[in-house]
């Protein structure tokens, strides 16, 4: 899906029938190879470059050719409310135009479609650096989700000790790590467009002004925050579930325990029962009460057995 966007009054508005201009923001979203010609034909880009996004194992990275740029940044996407992941997002600067390219919706780009205002025409740099800035946000405001819904599994897990619950722990373990990846390669990409911006030879394709500088080491220091909690968050999570491992461990053995006392309680009247039952003379075999003789010296073992179990138990 392609649509074509222009500023107008500092806000998003697509452009209809195609109609496109300088500086217009090209959005292509899972592309067919028609789009893709379309796109490559009107801007002059390098097809490679805007193919590069639509691997979704292509980590962070930055190329730079005389008239493009290319960056490739990981933004986080919600697969369900127990699973995270990341998509590359590819990012693309001419003298001209400005091309995002990703192979799934995302809630950073939908953003700037829906609420995006505060834009000038021709402020590509400003508006990579909201992208990268927005997309830092998101993965601290779904960390602070992830850590809410730990809290909650934790509560159900000590409850219930449910498997739903421990697959559910594992999913977002599963998620955090995805994000501590994704957040290494965008802060080494981020510490990249940091040196770039002296670069006088691109200037052309990266102005900066004060304001920019700012914003950037504005992104930088967002997306370390988000990588020391994710990397906290992580080590907590993977101890929970070390500790909830051995709980469970730990109950199998409180039940195996009860069940081979209780075998060995039961194991006493049987014992007793079997001998008096065989086809030999035994005691009051003729004996009118013979029966509940039987009974008693039964309950009798049975009381020592427990006893003597029970008294162990107590001392240790």
């Amino acid at each position: 899906m392609l649509n074509i966007f222009k500023i107008k009054d500092k806000a998003f508005y697509e452009v209809e029938n195609k109609e496109y201009d300088q500086g217009c923001w090209f959005n292509l979203v899972t592309p067919t190879a028609d789009e893709l010609k379309y796109v490559s034909g009107i801007t002059g880009v390098n097809l490679d470059f805007l193919k590069a996004a639509l691997d979704d194992e292509e980590l962070s990275r930055m190329e730079l050719e005389e008239d493009a740029l290319l960056l490739i940044t990981n933004v986080p996407i919600m697969g369900d409310k127990h699973f995270f992941d990341t998509l590359p997002l590819g990012i693309i600067l001419t003298p001209k135009h400005f091309i995002t390219v990703s192979l799934k919706e995302n809630q950073v780009l939908s953003s700037f479609i829906s609420f995006g205002k505060g834009f000038e025409e021709g402020k590509n740099t400003r508006f990579l650096l909201e992208i990268l800035f927005r997309s830092s946000k998101l993965y601290l405001k779904y960390l602070r989700y992830i850590n809410r819904r730990t809290d909650e599994l934790e509560n159900d897990v000590k409850k219930t000790m449910k498997n739903q619950a421990l697959y559910q722990l594992l999913d977002l373990e599963k998620s955090l790590v995805y994000f501590t990846t994704a957040l290494k390669d965008n802060g080494i990409v981020l510490e990249k467009l940091l040196r770039l911006r002296k670069n006088n030879n691109y200037k052309h394709l990266l102005e900066m002004n004060e304001d920019d500088e700012d914003l950037l080491e504005d992104v930088i220091i967002e997306n370390k925050q988000a990588l020391e909690m994710v990397e906290m968050h992580s080590n907590i999570l993977s101890g929970m579930m070390d500790a909830f491992a051995s709980i469970i461990s730990n109950n199998l053995n409180i039940v195996m325990k009860f069940l081979t006392t209780m075998t060995i309680v039961l194991t006493t009247p049987t014992m007793v029962a079997s001998f008096f039952g065989m086809n030999v003379h035994v005691p009051w075999g003729q004996a009118k009460h013979g029966f509940w003789y039987v009974i008693v010296i039964s309950a009798i073992l049975t009381s020592i057995t427990v006893f003597t179990i029970f008294r162990k138990e107590k001392i240790r």
